[in-house]
Order: structure tokens, then sequence, then C-alpha cells
């Protein structure tokens, strides 16, 4: 025991003598001329930004200790130059070239300009490269000699031109290409064949056009390809395995139908073709893929059932056939997709009858969108929906036209984050079985044709910051528990958020009588709003409203609403949106409302109000449309504060009456003080 103890104590204290002496060399590590010379020239094609580096003019100077740089500890050689967001302005200099032992360059997020210089493709070591973030332009030269190039990112940039074609010829060892975000037009190019290391190629938001070669598709290492935001036209089939695991190549211009060639893609998890102009049904090799996690075909014209063999897809989670042609009814096998959660079949007209009975079984479903469908029982389908356990987000928006809100108390969605039951005619009144939806974050009822009062319940939600139930025929006055949402008053809580791609929209009424739709993403991105609008409201605008800090959006207009506008609404001191316009509001507008400095929209328009317009904050940035429809309202930049003609003229004959009254009395004075002193004359002396 003793023995290995000691053993111990001298490995230890070898390893502090080894641990020193590299720190010693470290420390004493001096640039080379070539280095010197290579970051002299680096920083001189600096405009301005970085400066924190000596002067590079002397090869006394230990350069290894600067920012950003890495030396070799044995050759004293510079082999990584990192300077990541340091706000640098200006050109990459040609004296990079000087640096020949470089293998890690990353001077990404930076404001650098103009081209690459020709010398920079001939750093043999180069292993990776991080260009993105940038504004470098110019043509990629066709052959590119970086032997031992593995990374290159030139993404978020603006190059222009072609791809090099000779990219992996003379860079045959390439594994990652990040080129979205620039100007690259034309084909891809045949020499992409060579790129046998290649395992992640990205190229999204370029100009690239024509057919997606299928040697791409068969790279032997390619596991991620992304060409998404390009102007492609086709995909060609392939009639090899290939290794990919992740598909993308939407939002291109790829017609005709989608290739029956996913038995060639044993790894593939993951396939996007949505936003394009595929057309004809689902190939029977995607609809029985036994690997595929992801399926998005969203914004397509295809058509015909929506058929899926799931208990082939074991593992499929996401499933988005949003917008377009399906029709049919929802097939009731889907509940048999056992790790299905996210389902969208919005926007397909086409698609009817009733929710299947088998979706009660429905244990994995957390996501679910089936607006504007034609889908109809709306009380059957709460019923069977209401067994999904893991049920979170549900948007019925657009369906089950003109049939009643259930009213049933034994409804029970005790998961539920987000309700969407919007524009369907529904009549009835806010339900009481939303009691049970503890976690409630959005509630969405509007567009319906709903009666009775704004149940006080709402405001007893914790998480509930979106409530919209404007577009209703709802009457009474706003309950006071509203002014009281944990969620709005403090929002000091991590909201849940939606999966990446689920579509999720918001309406926006224009003033043209058409609907805007804005599509969310995740559910935390919807803004805190409070939207009351057209309705039959009556009674006061709260002066409680003040407490909600967290508030965005306030719209209350299109009611009947009465009294004052309270001064505490600058309580709100996040808000964007205040909409108070066709109300029968009196009284003058609050001088402390132009301590909201979020605010952007605003709107009385049309109430009963009088006085002057408060001048200064953002009140000078809005339009007289804000204030019209108010006779007795004037301020700087609206009708000015001064009387009318009719009151002047009113004016000038009180004044020229007052006038008239007063030299009358002072003739009437004149006049009694003269007889009086006659008389006094007369009768003083006959007394005497």
């Amino acid at each position: 025991m003793v023995v290995t103890m000691q053993i111990w104590l001298v490995l230890v204290f070898l390893m502090f003598l080894m641990q020193n002496q590299v720190l010693v060399i470290s420390k004493n590590l001096t640039c080379t001329s070539d280095d010197l010379r290579g970051l002299a020239g680096f920083m001189n094609g600096f405009e301005s930004g970085f400066n924190v580096w000596w002067h590079a003019n002397s090869s006394s100077l230990s350069c290894c200790n600067w920012e950003g740089i890495t030396c070799d500890l044995s050759s004293g050689r510079i082999v990584r130059l990192e300077l990541p967001k340091k706000r640098l302005t200006g050109s990459l200099s040609n004296s990079i070239s000087n640096l020949d032992q470089l293998k890690t360059l990353n001077i990404s997020h930076n404001f650098l300009k103009g081209p690459i210089p020709i010398s920079f493709f001939h750093l043999s070591n180069l292993e990776v490269v991080d260009f993105s973030g940038n504004n470098f332009n110019g043509v990629l030269p066709v052959s590119i000699h970086l032997p031992a190039l593995r990374v290159l990112d030139i993404s978020d940039n603006s190059f222009v031109g072609s791809l090099p074609s000779g990219l992996c010829v003379n860079s045959s060892r390439i594994q990652v290409l990040i080129f979205d975000l620039n100007h690259f037009n034309g084909v891809i190019p045949h020499g992409f064949q060579n790129c046998n290391f290649l395992e992640h190629l990205s190229m999204a938001s370029n100009f690239l056009t024509g057919v997606i070669p299928g040697f791409l598709l068969m790279l032997p290492r390619l596991r991620e390809l992304s060409l998404q935001n390009n102007m492609f036209t086709a995909i060609n089939e392939i009639g090899n395995s290939s290794q990919l695991v992740r598909l993308d190549v939407s939002h291109n211009r790829i017609f005709g139908k989608i290739p029956d060639f996913f038995h060639n893609f044993p790894n593939l998890s993951y396939f996007s073709v949505r936003s394009n102009n595929m057309s004809g049904e689902i190939p029977l090799s995607l609809s029985n893929s036994q690997i595929i996690s992801y399926i998005d075909l969203k914004n397509n014209s295809l058509t015909g059932p929506i058929d899926f063999n799931c208990s082939m897809m074991v593992n499929l989670i996401s499933l988005d056939l949003g917008s377009n042609k399906f029709s049919g009814r929802l097939p009731a096998n889907l509940a048999s997709c056992h790790k299905l959660k996210v389902l969208n079949v919005a926007r397909n007209k086409l698609l009817t009858g009733q929710i299947p009975e088998s979706f009660k079984n429905f244990e994995s479903l957390s996501y679910l969108s089936l607006s504007n469908c034609s889908f109809n029982n709306l009380s059957k389908a709460l019923k069977i929906l209401q067994h999904c356990s893991n049920l979170t987000v549900l948007v019925l928006t657009m369906n089950f036209y003109d049939e009643q809100l259930p009213f049933d108390d034994d409804l029970q969605f005790k998961e539920l984050k987000a309700l969407v039951i919007a524009n369907c005619r529904l009549t009835g009144s806010i339900p009481l079985w939303l009691t049970h939806s503890t976690h409630l974050q959005l509630l969405d009822l509007s567009w319906n044709e709903l009666t009775g009062t704004i149940p006080a319940y709402l405001g007893d939600f914790k998480f509930l910051f979106h409530l919209d139930l404007s577009n209703n025929s709802l009457s009474g006055e706003i309950p006071k528990n509203l002014t009281q949402l944990q969620s709005l008053v403090s929002r000091d809580f991590s909201f849940e958020q939606l999966s990446m791609d689920f579509p999720f929209f918001g309406f926006k009424y224009k003033m043209s009588g058409k609907l805007l739709a804005l599509q969310y993403n995740q559910l935390a991105r919807f803004p805190p709003r409070l939207d009351l609008s057209s309705n039959l409201l009556t009674g006061p605008i709260l002066f409680e409203f003040g407490n909600l800090k967290m508030l965005l959006v306030l719209d209350l207009k299109h009611n009947k609403l009465s009294g004052t506008i309270p001064g505490s609404l600058s309580g709100m001191r996040n808000l964007e949106t205040l909409d108070l316009s066709h109300n029968r509001l009196t009284g003058s507008i609050p001088p402390s409302l132009v301590n909201l400095s979020f605010l952007s929209k605003f709107s009385i328009a049309y109430n009963n109000l009088t006085g002057v317009i408060p001048y200064g904050g953002q009140f000078i940035t809005f339009s007289i449309s804000s204030f019209e429809g108010n006779p007795g309202l004037c301020g700087e930049y609206f009708v000015k504060c001064h009387k009318n003609e009719d009151q002047l003229q009113a004016n000038l004959s009180s004044k020229d009456n007052d006038v008239h009254i007063i030299r009358l009395l002072a003739v009437i004075g004149f006049a009694t003080g003269f007889f009086i002193s006659v008389i006094t004359l007369l009768i003083v002396p006959v007394i005497k």
C-alpha cells in the first residue's frame, strides 16, 4: 500500500513538472518572420474593429499570446486564427498566404467584405474555415487546392456565380460544406460527384436551378442534404442505395410526382418537399417507410386519399400534409402510428366527415391541426379528442360551420395549452368545461357567433397570455378577473414551445374586410394579447387594466363601452397596440398615455371624447385617423385648439351687449346725478 502511494506521488510530481514546462514553452514562443508578415498584412486589411494586438513589426514579439491565436508547441508556427464576432471591418488581405501552417481560420460574424484572395485557396494545411456571417463577395475559383480541408462554411455572404466544379478534385477530404444564404446560381456541377468524404452539404437560399442530380443523393458518406429556397425544378431518381438521413428540398419549383424511391433510403429520417409544385398521390415507398420520422409535404398540390401504413411506420413522429388537395376522410389507422406526435392536415378542403372514433386511442398525439377542411360534428370530435391524453395543441378553425359550441361540463382537456376554434360561425356561449384546462396559454374563439357574457373564470388561468374572443356577440361588462391574469401581470415563467414546423395561425382583420393570416411556429412567439373587439360589451374600461404590465395588445374596438379612459392604462408599460375606437367613451385623453414608450398603434376614433390631445412620446407619430370622429378633440397635429367662428361671433355679440349696457348705465348715472344736482340748487335757497 505504501509503495503504491509513493508511485502515485511520483506520477503527480512528474505531471506537474511537464505541465509547467509546457506553460513555459507556450509563454516563450515567438512568431516566425513569415507569420509576422502574414499577421501584419492581415491587420492592415482591417478598416476598424480589432485593436487588441500589438503592431506586428518586430520578430521578437510573442504573437502566440495574442488573442485568437494558437501556435504549435513544437514549431512555434501559428495553427489557429479565431476572431469571430469582433466587429471587424475591411477585407481579407493577400498576406494571409504567409500563414502557411494555418489549420483553422474562423473570422465569422464580422463585417468583412470584398473577394477572397486567390492565394488563400492554396493554403495546403487548412482544415477548418469559417467565413460565415460577413459580406464577402465575388466568384469562387473553379479549382480550389486545399488538400487538408474538412470544413468550409461561407454561409450568409454575397458570393455570386457558379459553384466551384473542381472543389473536390484537389480538396477531396471535405466533410462539411455550407454555402447557405449567398447568390450562387446555375446547376450543381458534375464535379461534386468527387466529394466522396462529404457528410453534410447545405446550399439553401441561393439561386440554384435545374435538376437535383441523382449522384448527389448517392454520395457514399453524405448524411444531410439541404437545398431549400432555391429554384430547382426536378429530382432525379436513384437506382442504388443512399446513406442520406436528412433530405430537405423545400421551397423550390419542383413539379411532378414525388419520386417513388424511398426504398433506396434505408436511413432517411427527415424528408421535406414543402412549398413546391408537387402533384399526384403519396408514393407507396414513402407511406410504408419503417425508418422515416419527419415528413413535410405541406403547400403542394398533392391529391388522393391520405393513406399511411402505420403498422410499418413505427418511427413516424411528425406528419405535415397541410395546404394540399387531399380528399376523403381522415384515416382511422393514423392512431396506430404509436409515435406520431404532430399531425397537420389543415387547408385540405376536400377532407370531409367526422373525426374517427379510433382517435380515442391516439395517446402519442400532442399537436393536431384540422383547420380549413370540411369536418363536421364538433360535439363528437371534442368527446373523442379529450381522450388523447397528451394533446397539447388543438386547432379546429374553419370547420363545423353553424354548429353549436358544446356546453358539456364533462369535457376535459387537462393537458391542453392552446385551443383554437375560430371562424366557424359557432353559436352558444363560452363553455364551463374550459375550466378543466388549467394549463391553457392561448385561447382563440374569435369570428364566431357566441353570445352571453365573458365568464369571470378566464381570469383564473395561471398561464393564459393570449385571449382572442373578438368578432362575436358577447355582451355585458368586462369581468374584473381578466385584469388579474398572472401571465400578463408578471410573465416570469417559461412557456413550452411548439415543435419547430408546426403550423399555427393568428388572424388580423384588415380595413378592406379581408383576413390576414399571420403564421407562428412556436406558441411562445404569439404576442401577449387581449382581444375583445367587435362584440356588444358595455360598461367602463377597467382602471385595473394598468396592472397588465406584460400585455402587448389590448383591443376593445367596436363595442358599446362607456365612461372615461382611465389614466392607469399607462401602467401597461410594454403595450404596443391600444385600440379603443368605435365605442361611447367620454371625457379627455389621459396625458399619462404619452409614457407608453412602445406604443406603435393607437386609436380612440369615433367616440365622444373632448379636450386637448396629449403631445409628446409616441403620440407625435400617430395619424389623424387615430383621433377622427371625436368633434370635441383638438391638438397640435389634429384640429387646432381655437374656438370656431360661431362661438367667436357669439362672444363678440355678447361683448357688444355688455358695452351697450355699461354705456346705458353710465348715461343713467350721469342723468341721475345731474337731476339731483339741479334739485339741490333749487331747493337749498328756498330753505334758507
